[in-house]
């Protein structure tokens, strides 16, 4: 009965934070007729309106009730009007509803804005980033999980403590700091203040203190020094939570918003995020081409998690409750 009720309150938990991304994925298949009209539950549902006249069917658009008559507007299967302003019998119009997804919203929403730049320059940025994590983090995790210096602890405790300092804190003073050095507007703002990620340096020192000692005296043995050590013998043996790290600081990277948004401005090394707040302000009154944009905006991040989701559980179950 307990672990029914435990999973019972897990799974409620769940539902909650994703029923707003399937209502996200399927409003941004919807038109935004119906959206104008309401329909704003989960179900792409239009109400087909039609008309038959000598066998054919036409899509009717209303315009105007006159009795037991209305004039509409007479559209063909590819909507292409045929007719305006026909006056037909109001009993001779059918009404259903009907399931219509428009995948169209994609390639408007995409199309509207250069979309196809930012994923270019937030690819660029993200990898860069990762690259430049993975080096710095490796590095100084196997310092601070092997080698002996004064200070050691003293440090390594005074980089997580940073960790809790919010953002806005530093943001200006970094600001001025990039504005001396030239680098406001530039791809160096948004790569090489973010090569360093303390939070990677934390999990890989997690994973370097499991590691036996013995594979360290026998590499010193052999004549190895630090970094053909940590070559190939430290790295080899946490792939899983190198992969981890490289997951979260790409998905990291990709999310930057406030950091890229105050340091560049030009369109041309914009990056997703801002270029996504940028289209929401010329669409805001297009629900659904928002949502469509929000969508293929996260969808690489999902694709990504679902594939690597195993390295992420297996770093964590070896490394990352260890101290």
């Amino acid at each position: 009965m307990k672990k029914t009720i435990t999973y019972f309150i897990l799974s409620i938990c769940g539902l909650a934070m994703v029923i707003p991304f399937i209502w996200m994925l399927t409003t941004s298949v919807k038109s935004q007729l119906e959206l104008n009209k309401g329909n704003v539950g989960f179900l792409p549902i239009e109400d087909q309106v039609t008309y038959e006249e000598n066998g054919v069917i036409y899509n009717v658009s209303k315009v105007k009730t006159e009795g037991d008559s209305v004039y509409v507007h007479l559209f063909d299967e590819e909507m292409n009007r045929v007719s305006s302003y026909q006056k037909i019998a109001l009993a001779d119009i059918q009404s259903k509803q009907k399931v219509r997804l428009h995948f169209e919203n994609f390639k408007t929403a995409f199309n509207k804005v250069p979309f196809r730049r930012y994923f270019l320059n937030t690819i660029f940025v993200s990898f860069s980033v990762v690259i430049g994590v993975l080096i710095t983090g490796s590095l100084a995790a196997y310092a601070f999980a092997i080698m002996r210096f004064k200070g050691r602890d003293f440090i390594f405790y005074l980089f997580i403590s940073m960790m809790m300092v919010p953002q806005p804190v530093y943001l200006i003073p970094s600001y001025v700091l990039l504005n001396n050095l030239g680098w406001i507007d530039t791809y160096q703002a948004l790569i090489i203040p973010w090569i360093a990620n303390i939070f990677t340096i934390f999990l890989l020192r997690q994973q370097f203190k499991t590691i036996p000692d013995e594979l360290f005296d026998a590499a010193r043995i052999d004549g190895c020094g630090r970094f053909k050590t940590l070559w190939k013998i430290v790295l080899p043996l946490s792939k899983s939570v190198i992969s981890t790290a490289a997951i979260f600081g790409f998905i990291g990277s990709w999310n930057s918003f406030m950091w890229p948004l105050v340091m560049t401005d030009s369109p041309a090394i914009r990056v997703l995020q801002v270029g996504l707040s940028y289209f929401s302000q010329e669409a805001s009154s297009q629900t659904a081409l928002l949502m469509a944009a929000s969508t293929f905006s996260i969808l690489p991040l999902i694709i990504l998690f679902l594939l690597a989701q195993k390295q992420i559980i297996a770093s964590f179950a070896s490394s990352g409750l260890k101290g």
